[in-house]
C-alpha cells in the first residue's frame, strides 16, 4: 500500500487552530440554525438565538487578530445571493412578527441624547447570516489562501459591522425572553 506524503505544517496554519475550528463549528451551528427557524416555535427559537449569540460572540472574540494573507488574495467568494439573503431574512421576519423590531439606541455616530431609531432582529441575524455563510462555504473550500482570507475578513466583520449587530440584536432578544409579554 502506498503511503500519501502530507505536509504536516500546513496543519499547523492558523486556519486550523482550535480557536478557529471552534469558531467554524459554532458558525456552522448558527447558519443551520437560521435555515431552520420554520421548525421552532417562536419562543423556542428566541430562547435558542439567546443561548446562540453571546457564544457566537465569544467565539469571534476569540479570533486570531493578525492574519497573515498573501499579496495575491483577493476578498473571498461571496455564496450568499441577494435573493438567499432575502429568503432567509423573510423567515426570521415571519417568525418574529410582531416582535421583530425594538428601539435601537446606540448607532456609531449617535450622541445619548438623540432619538432612538428601528432595528430588527430578523435583520441582525440575517446580516450574521450572511457573513458566516459565506466563511463556512469558504473554508469548506480547504485551501489554506482561501481559508485565511475568508478568516480575515470574517475577523474583520466582525469588528465593523455584525458584532455590534449582534449585541444590540441580543438585546432585544433578551427583553423578549425574560420580559412580561405573551411571545407565543
Amino acid at each position: 500500500m502506498e503511503e500519501r506524503s502530507i505536509d504536516e505544517s500546513l496543519f499547523r496554519d492558523v486556519v486550523y487552530s482550535r480557536n478557529v475550528i471552534e469558531f467554524a463549528t459554532v458558525a456552522n451551528e448558527f447558519c443551520t440554525f437560521a435555515e431552520s427557524v420554520s421548525d421552532y416555535p417562536r419562543k423556542v427559537f428566541l430562547e435558542k438565538l439567546q443561548k446562540m449569540l453571546p457564544l457566537l460572540y465569544l467565539k469571534s472574540s476569540l479570533l486570531p487578530g493578525l492574519i497573515e494573507l498573501e499579496d495575491s488574495e483577493d476578498s473571498p467568494e461571496k455564496f450568499v445571493t441577494e435573493s438567499d439573503y432575502n429568503f432567509i431574512l423573510r423567515k426570521l421576519s415571519s417568525k418574529l412578527g410582531e416582535f421583530d423590531s425594538y428601539p435601537e439606541i446606540l448607532e456609531p455616530g449617535m450622541a445619548l441624547g438623540d432619538a432612538s431609531v428601528e432595528a430588527n432582529i430578523s435583520e441582525n441575524v440575517a446580516d450574521i447570516y450572511q457573513d458566516l455563510k459565506d466563511f463556512i462555504l469558504s473554508y469548506r473550500i480547504g485551501t489554506i489562501e482561501v481559508m485565511r482570507a475568508a478568516l480575515w475578513e470574517c475577523r474583520n466583520n466582525f469588528e465593523q459591522y455584525w458584532g455590534q449587530k449582534l449585541v444590540n440584536g441580543l438585546r432585544a432578544v433578551h427583553m423578549l425572553v425574560h420580559g412580561n409579554m405573551n411571545i407565543d
